[in-house]
């Protein structure tokens, strides 16, 4: 039984199929199949007309943004719609975005051996560069082991601050257009900008229910 908030994206793969409907129907309907029952919101629906053999899918781009926006799950129709390629399944893992796909619905299972692997080799490579850090760290003269003192704590605490700074300024890209969609509709000052998200339902970059013009200010300031 379908729980939480979806985003749905449906692909066809021609022009003629996307203009006449055929296949989208299908895919529809096997979205409202899966999602039905439960405790349930379909946020936005994506669908795009494009080849599975082409890695620019615009749509897929936006369906992304929206899932972490709302802080939902991408469902789809078929495995084969999102793509027959496993690179665009790994890119799933890259958007930080969780799926299901409705013909089968513990299909990211499959992919977590695949996963896996590439979360081992970038365990690996942090790995080295870790190394060769301490290495390079060392060599200044950086004592390392027990108290190392201050100098290792300030640069810990700036690649903490830096690590949140870029996750804010995510944040603030992926809510660009939705912001930018909303002062060209006349829906200009902080508080307006604020109600209007909290009345889409958009949760704030801590994953809170309520946007303020204090925190719609910080993420103009990001974009700015």
């Amino acid at each position: 039984m379908a729980e939480g908030t979806y985003i749905a994206y449906y692909r066809v793969s021609t022009a003629k199929q996307g203009a006449s409907g055929l296949g989208l129907e299908a895919q529809k309907e096997a979205v409202r199949q899966f999602l039905n029952g439960g405790n349930w919101t379909l946020a936005a629906e994506f669908t795009e007309v494009e080849s599975g053999k082409h890695s620019d899918r615009p749509e897929l781009a936006k369906a992304f943004r929206a899932c972490r926006l709302y802080g939902a799950k991408l469902v789809i129709a078929k495995l084969d719609r999102l793509s027959r390629d496993a690179h665009f399944l790994l890119g799933l893992e890259k958007a930080g975005v969780d799926f299901v796909a409705a013909d089968m619905p513990h299909a990211n299972r499959l992919t977590v051996g695949i996963m896996a692997m590439v979360a081992d080799e970038e365990r690996r490579m942090i790995s080295a560069r870790t190394k060769a850090a301490l290495k390079a760290a060392k060599a200044r003269g950086v004592k390392l082991g027990g108290n190392r003192g201050s100098v290792v704590d300030d640069a810990a605490r700036q690649v903490s601050a830096a690590v949140r700074g870029n996750k804010a300024t995510e944040r603030a890209t992926d809510l660009a257009p939705i912001i930018e969609e909303l002062k060209a509709s006349g829906v200009l000052s902080l508080g307006a900008i604020a109600k209007a998200l909290n009345e889409r339902g958009i949760p704030t970059a801590r994953g809170g229910n309520v946007w303020t013009p204090a925190g719609v200010s910080r993420v103009l300031a990001r974009l700015a």
